[in-house]
């Protein structure tokens, strides 16, 4: 019977001393500060990556300019539209998940399988479920000036 070895850990990375110092030589590494502007990079990449490739992220814009232009002729009062900022940014925080789970599932599972359409769908449903929250608030926080404006409307024609 033979022993198989176990493969030898990696080395984990040695950090440097100096934001100077290389690694083996070849290119300097960065600071904790570079990686910390870096990680903004990232995120705006990912977050133009999602407005670019799905569509109900354009979708969500085309609303959001909507509501705010509204919210704005109205002239909501800053909590009003802070609450209305925080259910705009849940749909988009929703859908980039949703966005996420979507493309983990298909790199895990190219092929079609029960459990992959399950996770899709709970995924969607999630963001299903804050788009109408944020349209149950909105009603809540625009309903009122939307029919303050329409009565004043009606009433100095």
């Amino acid at each position: 019977m033979s022993q198989s070895i176990p493969p030898t850990p990696p080395t984990p990375p040695t950090t440097p001393t100096s934001p100077t110092s290389t690694n083996n030589g070849s290119q300097p590494q960065k600071s904790e500060w570079e990686k910390f502007i870096a990680g903004f990079g990232y995120a705006f990449h990912g977050l133009w990556y999602a407005l670019r490739t799905q569509r109900n992220m354009r979708v969500h814009s085309a609303v959001t300019l909507l509501i705010l232009l509204v919210s704005i002729l109205l002239h909501i009062s800053a909590i009003e539209f802070a609450m209305i900022f925080i259910a705009i940014t849940g749909v988009f925080i929703a859908e980039m998940f949703n966005t996420v789970i979507e493309l983990c599932v298909d790199l895990a599972s190219p092929e079609y399988h029960p459990l992959a359409k399950i996770a899709k769908d709970v995924a969607a449903g999630a963001v299903l479920l804050s788009a109408i929250l944020s349209v149950i608030i909105g009603l809540f926080v625009l309903g009122p000036h939307v029919w303050t404006f329409t009565l004043y409307t009606l009433v100095h024609k």
